[in-house]
Parts: structure tokens; sequence; C-alpha cells
């Protein structure tokens, strides 16, 4: 079966290599030499003239060529009509970009595999425009997928050389999609193994840390640090990430990148690696608002390969929600207790605080505090014990996976030593759980708080006549690699995973002398999607903070891509 449960709700993958440098010069070996190289993968034009690439003439009015970094799924739409661009080119500036900055230059370790099909299957959209077809709505959007999402016969490990070389038959629902709508799965990206911490994004399945584009000693934060860092750098157009917890948000706000955590039930998490089933979602990951959203309205939408979708209730097309003025008469809460602790930074609260005063002069009402009473007593779990879920959902969907699945418990990754060091103690405490979860005292007792927590925030909500309410995604910068002593900031833990409702971050600002990204958080009501990518649309377009990091700059351009 490919679904998740009902109590739950790799081909010829090229593994990715260093690449040539800008100058044509080898790459180094290192630690992953028994990988083929990319220089030998690279086109036989590119191989021999890299360093030579010119700035090559783009027919008249330069709005109709597009730049490979920073583009957006609108610009490249429009090139592509008006001619100067073909999806071929289009790809082999991202694997350009590729080359020059994940293993080279920065090194960024953000990506682990390449598609090798990704220009044939430009092509042939190519070949299908030629013809007449129309464009899809994610028509030649090259992507970078979390590597515990399954992509039919290309790698998925969930950052575990445990699952090395397991190439899944079909598609997770979401690649499905997203693929059907026209975009192209360029590469698969690094993770937190298993998905395990929100902190930083470091694997058995790829040697060192993911690099933070705009500070190269911070984190990306975790789980999906490699798809953020990858669509942060516009290693790709866009990208798709999980969040149990964080992973998406947290990454995205490190990166400047919006990230969309979605309603329990609106979109489906069938094909992914479970790290907790009763609170893990998958969702977009882009540089604006209105790409993320693109995608959000080709992932919404019932599964019958996961059950919690049943009930879906999706707006008939969320990009009616991208309308200018989309601040005017909302009310928006100031969520303190989300982010106000003693050592939450100053400078990142004095960026919040500016964020607030932005809502507000775009016609916004600010409810300053807007809070839950009793807080600690409505998360309390009285009685129940621990809940750590991830030993039953893992084994029920690597069964589902029959003989394919290259392990099949916890305790064959442990037996078999193909993990990261950091996971260990982890994998060990998993082992020794006993009760699924629907039968765990814990797990019970902490969907009946969850219940009354729900029941919690939309009475306040409803009280204050609140469409949103907003918090800093994360309350300390990005720490500086292998920094676990640090605050961390972590944010997003609580409110959206807790109650299942909907929660979106974009760019707010940078600290540390403007260097270090910030995000914020709109929080919402069950389905209100619409609403959040309303509000967060008038933010991003009154504000504009998204910039491209420094360390990753345009390369020479190519016909049709400047």
């Amino acid at each position: 079966m490919f679904g998740i449960s009902r109590r739950d709700t790799r081909t010829g993958a090229i593994p990715y290599a260093p690449a040539a440098r800008a100058d044509g010069a080898p790459a180094d070996g290192g630690p992953r030499a028994q990988i083929p190289s990319m220089r030998r993968r690279l086109p036989l034009l590119l191989r021999l003239h890299l360093p030579l690439l010119l700035l090559l003439p783009v027919p008249a009015g330069a709005q109709r060529g597009v730049r490979a970094d920073e583009a957006t799924i609108a610009a490249v739409h429009a090139a592509l009509r008006a001619g100067p661009l073909t999806c071929r080119q289009l790809v082999q500036a991202y694997l350009d970009r590729i080359a020059a900055y994940d293993r080279e230059g920065p090194a960024l370790n953000a990506l682990v595999t390449l598609a090798p099909d990704a220009l044939a299957t430009a092509d042939s959209l190519d070949a299908a425009r030629r013809g007449g077809a129309p464009m899809g709505a994610l028509h030649c959007v090259p992507l970078a997928v979390k590597d515990n999402m399954e992509t039919r016969g290309l790698q998925t490990t969930a950052g575990s050389l445990a699952l090395a070389g397991w190439r899944p038959m079909r598609d997770a629902t979401q690649v499905a999609r997203v693929r059907a709508a026209g975009a192209i799965v360029l590469a698969k990206a690094n993770l937190a193994e298993w998905a395990f911490t929100p902190y930083e994004t470091v694997s058995s399945i790829l040697p060192g840390y993911t690099k933070n584009p705009y500070a190269l000693d911070r984190v990306t934060a975790g789980s999906s640090g490699g798809t953020a860092a990858a669509v942060a750098a516009s290693l790709a157009l866009a990208g798709l990430g999980t969040d149990t917890g964080n992973s998406i948000r947290g990454p995205s706000a490190h990166t400047a990148l919006v990230g969309i955590r979605s309603t329990m039930g609106l979109t489906s998490r069938a094909g992914v690696v479970p790290l907790n089933n009763g609170a893990d979602i998958a969702g977009p990951m882009a540089r604006t608002v209105a790409d993320a959203v693109a995608l959000f309205d080709v992932l919404a939408g019932a599964d019958p390969d996961d059950p919690v979708t049943a009930g879906a209730r999706r707006e008939p097309d969320y990009r009616a929600f991208l309308t200018p003025g989309g601040l005017r008469g909302a009310r928006i809460g100031v969520l303190r207790q989300a982010y106000e602790r003693a050592t939450t930074d100053g400078e990142v609260v004095a960026v919040f605080g500016r964020a607030v005063e932005a809502l507000r002069a775009q016609g916004a009402t600010i409810v300053d505090p807007a809070g839950l009473d009793s807080l600690a007593a409505l998360t309390r779990v009285p009685g129940g014990g621990a809940c750590n879920p991830f030993k039953w959902d893992l084994e029920r969907y690597l069964a589902a996976r029959g003989e394919g699945a290259p392990v099949k418990t916890v305790r064959d990754v442990l037996r078999s030593g193909n993990y990261h060091p950091s996971v260990q103690l982890r994998l060990q405490a998993a082992d020794t759980v006993a009760l699924p979860p629907e039968e765990a005292p814990g797990c019970v007792a902490r969907e009946a708080m969850r219940a009354r927590f729900r029941t919690a925030v939309l009475r306040m909500m409803d009280s204050l006549r609140l469409d949103a309410l907003v918090y800093p995604t994360w309350s300390n910068p990005p720490r500086k690699i292998g920094d676990l002593n640090t605050p961390h900031g972590d944010n997003s833990q609580l409110f959206a995973p807790t109650t299942g409702f909907p929660a979106v971050t974009v760019p707010m600002g940078y600290t540390r002398g403007d260097a270090l990204p910030a995000g914020m958080t709109f929080f919402g009501r069950p389905y209100g999607e619409g609403t959040l990518f309303r509000l967060a649309y008038g933010y991003e377009q009154a504000t504009r903070h998204r910039r491209a990091p420094a360390s990753t700059p345009p390369l020479r351009a190519r016909a049709g891509v400047r």
C-alpha cells in the first residue's frame, strides 16, 4: 500500500559529486571520491568552455529574458512565452549554479542527488510547447525536493545511509502533483537525518553540514535545511519541504524564504518518510509569496492515499488571494506568548517591532497583546507519560513498501550502524517504545490536550475578532554551525503543530549588521490559508525584505537567461 495507514493517518540517480570549478579545473577529491564527478556529467560544451561563457545577446526587450538567480515563476513563464528562453536553457542555468556553488565556491552542501533526466524532461516540455500544448501551472519550474519525499526511480534516503540506494516505485503525492503541473524535480535536498532536529541540517547520507548562504558559518536550522539553502541560493526555482514542528518554517526564516505549513488534512503526506504522523505536514518553500502559493495551489486537496485529507476543504484558486492592499481592514494579534522569553534576542524583537508597525501602516488593526489565559495549564498533559510515535509510524511506513525497503525496523537501522552519531540516542529511545501511539497513554493524553488547545485558540481569536496572529518565527538569529549551547529561539513547535492550524513565514528583515535573515509567522484558523496568503502577500509587497545572498552571485549569462 502506498498511502498512510488509518492510524497514522533509486534509477540512474546521479548521487551528487563535487562539480567542476568555475575555472575549469577538476574538483577536489574528498570522502565521496567513489561518486562519479559532475564534470563527467556536464554537457561537452560546458566542460570545454565553462571559463569562457559570455553574455550572449537577448532579443530586444530585456524584460523578455530572465535571471536564474531570484527568478520567479511568473517571470520564467513570461520569458518562455516571449521566446528567448527555453526550458532546457533554464534547467541548464540552475545546473550551472549547482556546479558553481553547492560543492565549489561557498560549498553549501545542500543537495544529495541530482535527477539525471532533468534536461531530458526540459526537452520534452519544450517539444510539447512547440506542438501547441498549454503551459501547466508549474511548467518548467525546477524544484529541490527534500530527500524524505519519495521520488519515482530517484534515490530517497531521509538523510540516512540505512536507506542509501533505495529507489521508490512511485512518487509521493505532492511530487506527483507538481510533476503533473509541469514542474521538474531537479535535485533531492539534504535534511536533518530522519528529520529529527529543528536546529541544524546534518545527516549520514551527505558528509558535513548544510551551510546558510547568508553566512557560511551559520546553520539553516532543520530539518528542511537543504531545500532552504538550495532555494535561497537559487540552485532551484522553488522547493518542497516537510514540517513536523518547525522544519519548513524555521529553515525558511533563516534563509529569507516564504514557507507554508498547511492546515492538517489539507495537504497529503502520502509517500513522505514519517517522523510523527500526528503532526507531519509537507509543503512549499519559495523566494516569494506568489511562488509559494502557486505551488500550494497545486498541492492542496484530498488524497485517497492519506486518509487525514478526506475532509479537505480547499479554495478554488489560492492565487486569487494575492491582491494589492491585503492588509487593509485586517485585525492581527501579536502573540507574545509564542516568543517572549528571557533568552529572546533584542535585535529580533526590534526587527519584529518594525514589522508590526509596517502591518499597521498598511491599514491593519493591531491587537497587542493577544494570547491565551493559563497557557501552561492548557498545554499540561497530566499523568500521560511520554509520546514517541516515530518507531511505529516509520515501521508501518516501511512495511507498506514491501520488499523494496532496505530496512524494516528501527532496530535494523541501529544494527546496520548506518546513521550519523547525533541520532543514535534518539533511535535507541525509539526502539524501546512498546505501544503504538493509539494505545500509548502518553499519546492518548496528548491528543486530548491538543483538542483543548484548539478550542482555546479559536475562542481567543473569535473573542478578539482576529484574522491572524503574528510572532517572530525564531526568537534568535541563526546559530553558528556546531553551536548547540546558545539559545536557539525556535518558536514554531507549539501553536501550529499542536492545533493543526496553518502558519506562513515571510522575511521580516535582518539582524547582526543587516546580515542574518529573520522571519515573521502569520498563524491562522483552520482552512484559513487564503486569509494568511492575503496578509502575507500584502506585507511582502509593502516591505520587500527578500534579497539574494552575497555568497552565490549571478553567473555569466547564457542565451535567454540573464
